[in-house]
């Protein structure tokens, strides 16, 4: 048989050895693209490509997607926490602000001061004529 019109079959296993080689020992693409204008560096863009089976990422301590929440079921259960915990905030900020007295603002002036336990503070001269 020539090569023109050799079977697919055979084609695609050595796609498939191909494919089965790279997943098994990885493969590394690295760049940079940078673009410049008068010799003044306006962007820069580094490529990092890294292809290989899950189980040769694990073997070199790569596997941050079981870590990450939008690709684990984590994301829908921190979503929910998210939720829980603004719902008590927001209660919590209502019981505070049931608690808080209101400010008195007088008409075109700034608001009192709440003053201390009992009124104004006597002075010792009027607590001894009393």
């Amino acid at each position: 048989m020539t090569p023109a019109i050799e079977p697919t079959y055979r084609r695609s296993s050595g796609l498939v050895d191909v494919l089965d080689r790279v997943l098994d020992k990885g493969l590394v693409i690295a760049g940079d693209i940078r673009v410049s204008l008068a010799e003044v560096e306006l962007l820069t863009i580094r490529i990092r490509l890294l292809v290989c089976s899950i189980d040769k990422a694990e073997q070199i301590g790569l596997d941050w997607w079981r870590h990450d929440p939008h690709l684990s079921g984590a994301a829908h259960r921190l979503t929910q926490e998210n939720e829980s915990l603004r719902e008590q905030i927001r209660l919590l900020e209502q019981r505070v602000d049931a608690l808080a007295p209101a400010p008195v603002v007088p008409e075109g002036g700034m608001p009192k001061r709440p003053r201390g336990r009992g009124g104004a503070a006597k002075s010792d001269k009027q607590t001894t004529r009393e």
